[in-house]
Parts: C-alpha cells; structure tokens; sequence
C-alpha cells in the first residue's frame, strides 16, 4: 500500500510542477523594465517565476523528502515549457524565437528552470550527517545528572 502512496505524491507532484510550469512560462516575460538608459533589462517576471517554482521544489523535496518527487515536480514544469514553446494551432507561440537586439529571456528562463531543478533535485540530504554530528556532541558533553 506504500507505493500506491508514492505513485500518487509522484503524480500530484508532477501535476502541481506542469502547473507552475504553465504560469512561470506564461508569465517569464512579463514586467519586463529597461531604465532609462535601455541597456539593462530587468525581467521582473522571469524572477517571480523561477522565485515560485523553486520554493515549490524546495517544499516537496523537505516535505515529501523524495527526490523521485522533486524530479516529477521538475518534469511536469520542463514539459509545460515545451509544449508552450511550440507552435500553437492559430500559430502562436508562448516562448518565441529572440528577435535581434532583444534579450534572450525565453532560452534564459528555460536554463534557469533547468537549473533550478537539477540544483533542487541534486542537493545531498544533510539530515544524517547532522544527527552524527549531534550525537558527538551529546557523548562529548559532561554528564549533568551526577
């Protein structure tokens, strides 16, 4: 009955990953503000949304404390951006192609949710090293009870 359990935080993972996958790739080229100078680009909406999707990432992997989730939370974001960066039935596109002299923030926001998965995924799980650490420091410790 344990995998059952698994399978279904591994497909509401998924489900909440395409989700935030959905609004972050709709959402990366929003408020984008260039001062007055124009040189500098600030995409405001690219960072609320790697902002959100990596606090969802961080909050299945200490919740769930799978990576198995992590990656299918990751997965379901990775494949919203693709289907979005593809070719709509009327012709539209979500992520298009740079036009020259634009900032790339299409191929900027498919590496930095790339990363972000592989960072959020790949972090090594500290837990046992902490709680050797603290029974080191508890056999250290004078016994207080004498």
């Amino acid at each position: 009955m344990q995998w059952v359990m698994k399978a279904l935080s591994w497909l509401g993972a998924v489900l909440a990953g395409a989700i935030f996958g959905v609004a972050g790739t709709i959402c990366y080229a929003s408020a984008v503000l260039k001062p007055a100078g124009g040189l500098i680009v600030i995409p405001l909406g690219l960072m609320l949304a790697a902002v959100a999707c990596l606090g969802l990432l961080l909050a299945i992997r200490l919740l769930a404390d799978d990576r198995g989730a992590v990656l299918g939370a990751g997965l379901g974001m990775l494949i919203a951006l693709y289907v979005f960066s593809l070719q709509g039935p009327g012709g539209s596109v979500v992520v298009p192609q740079v036009a020259e002299g634009e900032a790339p923030l299409g191929m900027i926001w498919a590496w930095t949710l790339a990363i972000v998965v592989l960072l959020v995924a790949a972090w090594p799980d500290l837990r046992p090293a902490r709680a050797a650490r603290a029974r080191q420091v508890d056999a250290a410790s004078p016994d207080e009870s004498r």
